[in-house]
């Protein structure tokens, strides 16, 4: 997963003439390559740096590096003794995220990981990195993957029904959607989207691919807007959004990379940390809260009562409510309207007890 922006592609346009034969005779015809460049604008640049209290030689980690946006901004800050430590699974990210960095000006060291971050002890212990001054995750999927149809992420462009970050590798939404039963596609619906009318859908998409599997974003929202009621056709959120969303977290299992975050990353703070991490939907930011409230209060003993767990807080999260974009953010990037940044400073003398976990709970 990379940094969420707005403005994500510049369209570039090269016009040629080429010769054809037709007939007989050589004519010159008009040819207009179309290309996409990876461009963009991260989601709450400013709170993100500010969040983290950058030092000029810490090390950090950017567990979504996109195209760079926020890596770059880190980096750019960093002196001779600073590192950073750039994450993507999606290899166009990382192309991207390679050209962007190395164009920024800075004494300090950076590499490009090509690994999830779920992964993030096991990848920084292979290069002798044990704790580190500051991580960053931003959740949101990126504008060059919801702009490419052929991604298959958005359901507005027509493409195959991919959506994996990582193309080269793992499950297609169209082989969930082809090889799930009923039971489970209602609970993806239902658990990762949010969905109403799950049950409808799950049900018209097993009923289709028994006379032809589903293999296209359109096939898929044209499946849906016949299942769900009228009504819902009407509604300002467009009928196939949460059923999208659904299919594409549990094709890359974003929230149980979520949850390996969370068991991981508050460790390998050093004291005086921070983990800065933007969501963008009730689910994910929902896991966050629950994990900085636990390790914030971990106490375990009934109310009232004198502590003898020994569980002591391990820092706090600041603000409290995290912070969502401002109005001129908002203006010039839509797309940060969802975003929240959420910030948990890990304490400067942190108790020897480690209690960090990333299981949800009420």
């Amino acid at each position: 997963m990379g940094n969420s922006c707005a403005g994500a592609f510049d369209l570039l346009i090269k016009i040629t003439l080429k010769l054809v034969k037709r007939n007989g005779k050589l004519i010159a015809m008009r040819e207009e390559t179309r290309s996409l460049q990876f461009s963009h604008v991260p989601v709450l640049l400013t709170e993100c740096l500010k969040a983290l209290d950058l030092k000029a030689n810490g090390t950090y980690v950017d567990c979504t590096a996109g195209g760079a946006g926020h890596s770059a901004a880190i980096l750019q800050r960093l002196g001779s003794g600073g590192r950073l430590f750039a994450f993507d699974k999606d290899p166009t990210a990382r192309q991207a995220a390679a050209a962007k960095l190395a164009q920024v000006k800075t004494a300090a060291t950076y590499e490009l990981i090509a690994a999830d971050f779920a992964s993030l002890r096991e990848e920084l212990s292979k290069r002798n990195v044990f704790a580190v001054d500051g991580i960053l995750a931003d959740l949101g999927v990126s504008s060059p993957q919801l702009d490419t149809g052929e991604r298959g992420f958005a359901y507005r462009l027509e493409g195959p029904l991919d959506m994996r970050m990582n193309p080269t590798c793992g499950r297609t939404a169209a082989d969930i959607l082809r090889l799930e039963d009923q039971a489970t596609l209602t609970r993806i619906m239902r658990e990762y989207g949010e969905e109403r009318y799950a049950a409808r859908i799950a049900a018209a998409v097993v009923k289709t691919r028994e006379t032809k599997p589903l293999t296209g974003t359109g096939e898929l929202v044209d499946l849906i807007c016949k299942a769900v009621p009228a009504a819902a056709r009407r509604e300002k959120q467009h009928p196939a959004k949460r059923v999208f969303q659904s299919l594409r977290i549990a094709v890359n299992d974003e929230l149980g990379a979520l949850r390996k975050l969370l068991q991981q990353a508050p460790g390998l703070l050093k004291p005086d940390g921070h983990l800065v991490i933007i969501t963008f939907h009730s689910l994910e930011d929902r896991l966050v809260k629950q994990a900085f409230r636990r390790w914030e209060r971990p106490c375990r003993c009934p109310s009232g009562l004198p502590c003898v767990c020994g569980l002591a807080s391990q820092g706090k999260a600041d603000p409290p409510h995290g912070l969502v974009a401002g109005k001129t953010e908002l203006a010039e990037n839509p797309r940060s309207r969802s975003a929240r940044v959420r910030v948990f400073r890990r304490n400067a003398n942190p108790p020897l007890v480690e209690i960090f976990s990333g299981e949800a709970s009420d």
